[in-house]
């Protein structure tokens, strides 16, 4: 699959917020790949975080993320099974779709965490995820629940879970930072 032309049907589809939090949870996908080491397809992982907003815009934004499909094919894309639950998996409220895989359980947590970090990064005099430190995110993350509010933590939380990514919070979200600020630049902080 070539990464160009799913990147630019994204960037066509979405808002820059929203294209910006795409590459964010794919690197992050990226990141928590190479931490599980899962024989499974990287690609996967990466193509499923790098979409999973694509139609979190209107018409789709209300069914979102069942209209993935749908969207892909405006722009004569398509991508497999596997890749599209792992896509649901991050909204099982809308989908139906619970997570189950390592890549699964990945995206749902990884999701919300990418807006914290943000939010963390925006509140530095610099505005660059470089000075983040994961202490930072960790204190609002359990100390701070005004901040950001819109995420979501319970979720992301679940990381620590043994039947899920069986990853501590503090670690989930320094694979989660170090991932993001290797793509700084492309999301503009």
């Amino acid at each position: 699959m070539d990464r160009a032309i799913y990147l630019k049907a994204v960037q066509n589809q979405l808002d820059k917020n929203i294209f910006y939090h795409s590459l964010a949870l794919e690197a992050c996908m990226g990141g928590l790949f190479e931490y599980l080491k899962p024989n499974e397809d990287k690609n996967n992982w990466l193509v499923a975080g790098l979409l999973h907003d694509i139609d979190y815009s209107e018409p789709y934004k209300n069914e979102h993320p069942n209209k993935t499909a749908e969207v892909l094919a405006k722009y004569n894309l398509t991508v497999s099974d596997e890749i599209l639950n792992i896509i649901k998996a991050h909204a099982p409220k809308s989908s139906g779709v619970e997570p189950k895989s390592l890549a699964q359980w990945s995206i749902f947590c990884a999701d919300s965490l990418t807006g914290l970090i943000v939010a963390t990064a925006l509140v530095y005099p610099s505005k660059k995820l470089a000075d983040v430190k994961v202490s930072s995110i960790l204190k609002r993350f359990l100390k701070e629940p005004r901040f950001a509010a819109g995420t979501r933590r319970d979720e992301v939380a679940m990381c620590a879970a043994s039947d899920g990514l069986n990853i501590p919070l503090e670690k989930f979200i320094e694979i989660c930072l170090v991932s993001m600020q290797g793509v700084a630049n492309e999301i503009g902080l």
